[in-house]
């Protein structure tokens, strides 16, 4: 028998202990999303169509490279939030555990690709 108020089960960050992480996690990637996405098109959409000498011309400054790749890691790690919330309330038991997993591993490698083009654009 627990002698503990409503109240005094109620402080904390819910049964899961990490809800308010992902929430606030959440919310300040979509606040940086905002600004990013808008300055990656006016930055990416120019070069669309160029020529690869002008896309690496124009991708070696450091303004456009440095957007790209701070949109690619802020959206993959926004995808990997999203999705790992899906999963927790749509599938359950052990292949809960595995599609996280796998989809963790897939937002990553594709983060690590994307920064891998950035890089080779850039330099």
């Amino acid at each position: 028998m627990s002698y503990l108020t409503d109240r005094k089960r109620a402080v904390g960050l819910g049964s899961a202990k990490s809800g308010t992480e992902h929430h606030w996690s959440m919310t300040v990637s979509s606040g940086a999303l905002l600004i990013l996405i808008p300055l990656f098109v006016f930055t990416f959409g120019p070069m669309l169509g160029a020529s690869y000498d002008e896309v690496t011309a124009y991708f070696a400054r450091p303004f456009p490279a440095v957007i790209a790749g701070l949109t690619i890691i802020v959206t993959f790690k926004h995808f990997a939030g999203g999705v790992q919330a899906l999963l927790e309330d749509y599938v359950h038991g052990v292949a809960q555990k595995v599609a996280i997993v796998a989809m963790t591993c897939v937002s990553y490698a594709a983060m690590g690709f994307g920064l891998y083009a950035v890089v080779r654009l850039a330099l």
